[in-house]
């Protein structure tokens, strides 16, 4: 179904993107995998029999950009990246690089992936991108003074500017993309059984678990989750659809904000700034 696709999935070590990892496989994709931890990545990788695996740490961006040349020396083709590596963490910190980690593991690490491997997935026939997003996007809004969440931070707050950001990515990706044989689409998976919550300390976590419980009727597995992120990753049927936003492998609509033309191409102008140093090429494309 799914075979002569090669697939990178980042934070596939555990939950919505293991699954997701496992289902390109078992479609018959070659899946490349990502984490942070070398040992939890070659036992991913042997569990869903993963063609390869490759580590980084999202909240250090030149691990990203290093990633990006280690993934280029290592394989000379990309039809789909999909971008699934998240965190949300209990209160404010700051990267060596003086970055807020939220923004940073949730978009700015993403962003810095994507552009650095635009190259390899232009050259790809029909590749896509895909980026996992959530409901939460639609309850925030993206201040521009305060990209790094200095005011008021809040972890979940945190978490739905970035998966905003995401989305406004997404169009702004598409936009650019549109004639070079490129998709980008956006993915809710919905709410998601996954420990994502849990690891962002107690009060944080504790919050996390009511929620689950609260939703439990509409609450999804991951294997669920990860076969609607491998349908739309792959399906032929998607082919050439862009610019659009799922919730599950279904096309549904963003936030007006996330809509915003003006704005997307805004946060894409202030991204390339923030990590031009990590960046080994030109991302203005389009």
């Amino acid at each position: 179904m799914y075979e002569g696709k090669t697939i990178l999935v980042t934070g596939a070590t555990s939950g919505l993107g293991l699954a997701t990892a496992r289902a390109l496989a078992e479609g018959g994709a070659s899946v490349i995998i990502t984490g942070r931890d070398p040992e939890r990545c070659a036992r991913a990788a042997a569990d869903v029999r993963a063609a390869d695996w490759l580590v980084a740490d999202f909240t250090d961006l030149s691990q990203v950009a290093r990633l990006v040349d280690e993934f280029k020396g290592r394989h000379s083709k990309l039809d789909v990246l999909v971008n699934n590596a998240g965190a949300v963490f209990q209160r404010r910190q700051l990267t060596a690089d003086g970055l807020e980690l939220t923004f940073v593991v949730n978009y700015l690490a993403p962003f810095l992936l994507t552009t650095g491997l635009l190259d390899t997935l232009v050259a790809a026939t029909r590749a896509r991108i895909v980026n996992v997003a959530s409901v939460s996007h639609s309850m925030q809004h993206l201040d521009f003074g305060d990209l790094q969440l200095a005011n008021g931070y809040r972890p979940f707050r945190a978490y739905g500017r970035t998966k905003l950001a995401n989305v406004m990515f997404t169009y702004e990706l598409a936009r650019r993309l549109a004639d070079a044989g490129v998709t980008a689409n956006a993915v809710d998976p919905g709410l998601v059984r996954t420990r994502i919550g849990a690891k962002a300390g107690a009060l944080a976590g504790f919050g996390w678990t009511l929620t689950q419980l609260r939703y439990r009727s509409v609450l999804a597995e991951p294997e669920t989750a990860g076969r609607a992120l491998a349908h739309v990753s792959c399906s032929p049927e998607l082919d050439g659809v862009t610019g659009a936003y799922f919730e599950g492998d279904r096309v549904s609509e963003s936030s007006a904000e996330s809509r915003d033309p003006r704005a997307c191409a805004r946060l894409w102008a202030v991204s390339e700034q923030l990590v031009e140093r990590f960046s080994s090429r030109e991302t203005a494309i389009g």
